[in-house]
């Protein structure tokens, strides 16, 4: 468990909970309770609105909270001073499989890891820092992080949804005239604007992930106009490296944890530590 001590992430995290308890407010108290009293739906919207607030604060703490694969420091710090090299290759010739130095963290990191000036970390496959998150988007929380944006997505979705509802099918007892039915009408489109924002917003984002993930092409490389790093492999083992080996139907479920595959390069594994750490 790690938690970054970032001011702007730490205000993005209370931002994003407050949006998420006040969405959760809205349609309990001046939607639900005030529009479906005698509808027998009322309990399954109460069950089923409550369960994804629930997914989404799980998935959003284990993207906040996970270690999004941190390259681990040395206990004795290398030598640099008659090396600044740019890195050193892994036999093949290829520069995307190149175990490269890190001047910052001082020591060796792995392919296509980067170093977050944020996280103060060298992070395996880091995409990006998200302050939605306060934490990098890299290998370990990458799935959590998607899944976070589909369950937001799908809050947002479901709140507009029953906001649209209770106002083609208003209760019999709501009028706009009263201080009460003032008050219903002005959280329903505060929440009406916040669900379409936030659900404008993740949707960019996980159109962007995605990419990122079926094209093997994190946003750092993609910058960097690195190209494909696995052009031949295919879409699903591209999405099971992310999600896991599990079942599909398991994919968006954020108690499972993370299996890294087999083929995942570990820090230890590489000859050019076994006599440096």
């Amino acid at each position: 468990m790690r938690f970054v001590k970032d001011p702007c992430g730490i205000i993005c995290l209370i931002i994003t909970y407050i949006m998420v308890i006040y969405a959760d407010y809205v349609v309990m108290r001046w939607i639900i309770l005030q529009t479906m009293q005698a509808n027998i739906w009322a309990p399954l919207h109460v069950v089923s609105f409550n369960t994804v607030v629930f997914l989404l604060a799980m998935s959003h703490l284990k993207a906040v909270l996970s270690d999004p694969g941190c390259v681990p420091l040395p206990a004795n710090r290398l030598d640099f001073s008659d090396m600044h090299t740019v890195g050193k290759s892994t036999g093949n010739g290829n520069s995307s499989n190149e175990w490269t130095v890190c001047t910052r963290c001082e020591t060796y990191r792995p392919p296509r890891a980067h170093h977050c000036r944020i996280c103060k970390r060298c992070i395996r496959r880091m995409d990006h820092h998200c302050p939605w998150i306060n934490n990098c988007v890299g290998e370990r929380n990458q799935k959590y992080f998607l899944q976070f944006l589909v369950y937001v997505g799908v809050l947002a979705i479901y709140s507009a949804a029953l906001v649209v509802g209770s106002f083609i099918y208003p209760c019999e007892g709501c009028n706009s005239e009263n201080i009460e039915g003032q008050t219903r009408l002005l959280h329903c489109v505060i929440l009406l604007i916040e669900s379409a924002l936030f659900g404008l917003f993740v949707l960019a984002i996980m159109v962007d992930q995605m990419h990122a993930i079926l094209y093997d092409e994190t946003a750092i490389e993609q910058a960097q106009q690195k190209g494909s790093h696995r052009p031949n492999r295919r879409k699903f083992y591209l999405l099971a490296d992310v999600f896991g080996r599990g079942h599909p139907a398991c994919w968006l479920l954020p108690c499972t944890s993370f299996n890294s595959s087999s083929s995942t390069l570990r820090y230890y594994d590489t000859p050019l530590l076994s006599h440096e750490v």
